[in-house]
Protein backbone atom coordinates (compact mmCIF):
# COMPACT_ATOMS: atom_id res chain seq x y z
CA UNK A 1 0.00 0.00 0.00
CA UNK A 2 1.84 3.25 -1.26
CA UNK A 3 0.47 6.10 0.73
CA UNK A 4 2.82 8.13 -1.18
CA UNK A 5 0.07 8.36 -3.69
CA UNK A 6 -3.08 8.55 -1.97
CA UNK A 7 -4.58 9.52 -5.79
CA UNK A 8 -3.06 6.97 -7.19
CA UNK A 9 -4.41 4.48 -4.27
CA UNK A 10 -7.86 5.22 -5.05
CA UNK A 11 -7.88 4.83 -8.21
CA UNK A 12 -6.22 1.42 -7.52
CA UNK A 13 -9.22 0.74 -5.29
CA UNK A 14 -12.09 1.71 -7.94
CA UNK A 15 -10.11 -0.95 -10.25
CA UNK A 16 -10.44 -3.64 -7.99
CA UNK A 17 -13.65 -3.18 -6.78
CA UNK A 18 -15.26 -2.85 -10.18
CA UNK A 19 -13.21 -6.19 -11.53
CA UNK A 20 -15.16 -8.03 -8.38
CA UNK A 21 -18.09 -6.53 -9.34
CA UNK A 22 -18.62 -4.56 -5.76
CA UNK A 23 -21.36 -1.83 -6.06
CA UNK A 24 -19.62 0.67 -3.97
CA UNK A 25 -15.93 0.90 -2.62
CA UNK A 26 -14.41 3.14 0.02
CA UNK A 27 -11.14 5.49 0.28
CA UNK A 28 -10.02 7.58 3.04
CA UNK A 29 -11.15 11.63 2.49
CA UNK A 30 -9.61 13.79 1.20
CA UNK A 31 -10.25 16.71 -0.83
CA UNK A 32 -8.58 16.13 -3.67
CA UNK A 33 -9.87 12.67 -3.84
CA UNK A 34 -13.11 14.08 -3.54
CA UNK A 35 -12.95 17.02 -6.34
CA UNK A 36 -11.71 13.92 -9.24
CA UNK A 37 -14.79 12.00 -8.31
CA UNK A 38 -16.45 15.77 -8.60
CA UNK A 39 -15.51 15.22 -12.12
CA UNK A 40 -15.90 11.17 -12.33
CA UNK A 41 -19.73 12.04 -11.44
CA UNK A 42 -20.17 14.76 -13.37
CA UNK A 43 -18.58 13.00 -16.54
CA UNK A 44 -21.16 10.01 -15.76
CA UNK A 45 -17.98 7.39 -14.34
CA UNK A 46 -19.85 6.67 -11.08
CA UNK A 47 -23.00 6.97 -9.78
CA UNK A 48 -21.96 9.72 -7.17
CA UNK A 49 -19.84 9.32 -3.69
CA UNK A 50 -20.70 10.37 -0.05
CA UNK A 51 -18.73 11.28 3.27
CA UNK A 52 -18.85 8.10 6.06
CA UNK A 53 -17.26 8.01 9.16
CA UNK A 54 -15.69 4.95 10.36
CA UNK A 55 -15.91 3.20 13.92
CA UNK A 56 -12.60 4.68 14.32
CA UNK A 57 -13.83 8.34 13.63
CA UNK A 58 -12.02 8.17 10.42
CA UNK A 59 -13.91 9.97 7.28
CA UNK A 60 -14.08 7.73 4.25
CA UNK A 61 -15.58 8.47 0.82
CA UNK A 62 -17.61 6.24 -0.04
CA UNK A 63 -18.03 5.43 -4.16
CA UNK A 64 -20.80 4.16 -6.05
CA UNK A 65 -19.50 2.06 -8.75
CA UNK A 66 -21.27 2.06 -11.99
CA UNK A 67 -21.83 -0.86 -14.21
CA UNK A 68 -23.54 -1.32 -17.92
CA UNK A 69 -24.99 -4.66 -18.83
CA UNK A 70 -22.92 -6.25 -16.25
CA UNK A 71 -19.69 -4.10 -16.95
CA UNK A 72 -17.82 -1.67 -15.38
CA UNK A 73 -18.71 1.73 -17.14
CA UNK A 74 -15.44 2.31 -16.23
CA UNK A 75 -12.79 0.81 -18.70
CA UNK A 76 -9.66 2.22 -18.03
CA UNK A 77 -8.74 4.25 -15.43
CA UNK A 78 -4.79 5.68 -15.41
CA UNK A 79 -2.76 7.87 -13.06
CA UNK A 80 -0.60 10.34 -15.27
CA UNK A 81 1.31 12.62 -12.78
CA UNK A 82 2.81 10.82 -9.95
CA UNK A 83 4.89 11.80 -7.24
CA UNK A 84 8.19 11.12 -8.39
CA UNK A 85 7.38 12.43 -12.12
CA UNK A 86 4.65 15.47 -12.13
CA UNK A 87 2.84 16.17 -15.41
CA UNK A 88 1.81 19.39 -16.52
CA UNK A 89 -0.10 20.60 -19.51
CA UNK A 90 -0.93 23.74 -20.71
CA UNK A 91 -4.60 24.76 -22.01
CA UNK A 92 -3.51 23.67 -25.36
CA UNK A 93 -1.32 21.01 -24.76
CA UNK A 94 -3.62 19.02 -22.58
CA UNK A 95 -4.10 15.56 -23.84
CA UNK A 96 -7.63 14.09 -25.69
CA UNK A 97 -8.19 10.73 -24.35
CA UNK A 98 -9.26 8.59 -27.19
CA UNK A 99 -9.85 10.81 -29.85
CA UNK A 100 -12.46 12.32 -26.98
CA UNK A 101 -14.32 9.88 -25.99
CA UNK A 102 -12.38 9.77 -22.40
CA UNK A 103 -11.40 12.31 -20.34
CA UNK A 104 -8.16 13.70 -18.48
CA UNK A 105 -8.92 15.01 -15.04
CA UNK A 106 -6.68 18.10 -14.24
CA UNK A 107 -5.76 19.77 -11.56
CA UNK A 108 -5.91 23.84 -12.40
CA UNK A 109 -5.72 27.13 -10.78
CA UNK A 110 -9.56 27.24 -11.30
CA UNK A 111 -10.12 23.72 -9.59
CA UNK A 112 -9.96 20.23 -10.42
CA UNK A 113 -11.84 19.47 -13.48
CA UNK A 114 -12.09 17.80 -17.31
CA UNK A 115 -9.76 18.41 -19.75
CA UNK A 116 -13.19 20.12 -22.21
CA UNK A 117 -13.16 22.40 -19.43
CA UNK A 118 -9.52 23.16 -18.71
CA UNK A 119 -9.81 23.84 -22.60
CA UNK A 120 -12.35 25.77 -22.56
CA UNK A 121 -11.86 28.32 -19.57
CA UNK A 122 -8.06 28.45 -21.37
CA UNK A 123 -6.11 26.70 -18.44
CA UNK A 124 -3.70 24.12 -18.31
CA UNK A 125 -2.52 22.44 -14.93
CA UNK A 126 -0.93 18.99 -13.33
CA UNK A 127 -2.81 16.13 -15.52
CA UNK A 128 -4.10 13.52 -12.79
CA UNK A 129 -5.15 10.70 -13.97
CA UNK A 130 -7.42 9.52 -17.55
CA UNK A 131 -10.32 7.54 -18.00
CA UNK A 132 -12.46 5.94 -20.18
Amino acid sequence: MNMNDPLGDMLTRIRNAQMRGKSTVRTPASKLRAWVLDVLKDEGYIRGYEEVTTDAGHNELEIGLKYHDGAPVIRELSRVSKPGRRVYAGATEIPQVRQGLGVSIVSTPKGVMSDAAARSANVGGEVLCTVF
